[in-house]
Formats: C-alpha cells, structure tokens, sequence
C-alpha cells in the first residue's frame, strides 16, 4: 500500500447549490411503475437543508458495565424554502382548488395533505474543475410538507421578494427485491462515481426529449420505485 497523501487538488472537493427541483405528487393511480403522478419542475427554491433525526444510542447496562448500545430508528427530515411554488403542490400543503372547469384560483386551506415525491441536483466541485466536476441527484420518497409562518410585509424603499418555507417529514418506502436493505427516505447518485447510472436516472426523473433530436419518443418524467432506481443506476 502506497503512503497515504493529503489535500490533493482533485482530492478537494465540495458541494454548493440546490436547483433542477422536481416535485412528484402522489397519484392514487398508477401512472407508471410507482404510485406517484409525473414529475413537475419546482422553479424559485432557495434551499433544501436535510436535518434527520435519531440514530440515538440508548446505551444498556449489565454486569455493572456498559453492555451494550442500541441505535433507535433514524428519520429523515429536511425544509425546502422558495419564492413560489407549483400549482400541483397545492394539495401537498392541505390547498384544495376549486376548479369547475371554467372558474379556477379559489383555494380551501387547512384540507387533507397530499403525500409526494421529491427529486434535486446540487453541484460537486473540486479544486481542479470548480464546479464542473460533477452533480449529485437526491431522490426522497412518503414526504409530508407542513407549511410555516407566511409574513407577508408592506412595500418600501428596500423591498424582498417573501420566502417560502415548508417542513418535510418523510415515511420510507420499502424494498421489495432488495430485502436486505431497509426501507428508505433518501437516495443519492453522485455522477463522479457513477456516471452511466446518473445519466439514466436523470432522464427518468427529468423527462427526455427523444423526439426533437429524432431520435424517438419523448417520456414524461416519473420517480422510480426504490427497487426500479437500484435496477436503473445499476
């Protein structure tokens, strides 16, 4: 084995942004191989910060020693914060739209909170290729959003565009074929370390355009099962 070495310029590395947001409602039909509706871009996000909780350990006493430590559940959590947010999010934060067809923008609030999918990119970068080095793609599935406080303040001489915010709580889908694993929340393909498997999960996620290229036809973009996106960046 080789001396270890340290601060190398590729060995730098970095993560920054949040853009390419894309939110996935859940459907109650199964539109695809998941129960989620197509994915529709979330435009203004300013921010996601994860923020799980547990993986405490609750230690354990015998023998008048420390006999062992026990892990409780870990459960993941994170806030997205926005200037806006897409129509089809209304029903995720408990807004019920009125739409007759004709006569549509009157929202019912404080109704039943549509569970939903999220997809997101940020940037990794190093010291040889800045941010260009690479993308990691987030995927989190059973996600609820309580929505905060909105303030709404009065125009003046240093005027601010009002920033949304939202709590996410998440419940973990299950594995079906990979059982050895445990149902999950998150998911993280990172393009520097799997760049084939990035590449198709991105097109699932994202949607493809196949037909102006000429190359075939276009597909909408759907969130893989947890089974479906291991098979996929596989």
């Amino acid at each position: 084995m080789a001396k270890l070495t340290w601060d190398a310029a590729a060995d730098r590395i970095y993560e920054t942004g949040v853009d390419r947001v894309v939110i996935f409602p859940m459907s109650g039909t199964a539109e695809t191989d998941s129960d989620y509706a197509k994915g529709v871009a979330w435009n203004g996000v300013t921010g996601i910060t994860e923020s799980p909780e547990g993986a405490d350990a609750n230690d354990i006493y015998a023998d008048n020693m420390k006999y062992l430590s026990l892990i409780s559940v870990e459960n993941w959590k994170a806030t997205i914060k926005a200037y806006t947010w897409p129509t089809e999010f209304n029903a995720c934060q408990g807004e019920f739209e009125f739409n007759n067809g004709t006569a549509r923008g009157l929202f019912f609030g404080q109704q039943p909170h549509t569970k939903f999918g999220l997809a997101w990119r940020t940037i990794v970068g190093n010291a040889v290729k800045g941010d260009s080095y690479g993308y990691k793609l987030h995927v989190a599935y059973g996600l609820t959003a309580a929505p905060s406080e909105k303030d709404h303040a009065t125009v003046n001489d240093s005027p601010e565009a009002t920033e949304f915010s939202w709590e996410l709580n998440s419940v973990p889908d299950a594995f079906v074929t990979q059982n050895t694993l445990a149902p999950v929340s998150h998911i993280v393909v990172d393009s520097t370390m799997n760049a084939t498997g990035y590449a198709a999960l991105e097109a699932a996620l994202f949607g493809t355009d196949e037909s102006a290229q000429g190359e075939g036809d276009d597909t909408d973009p759907y969130l893989p099962t947890p089974d479906a996106l291991y098979t996929l960046v596989s």
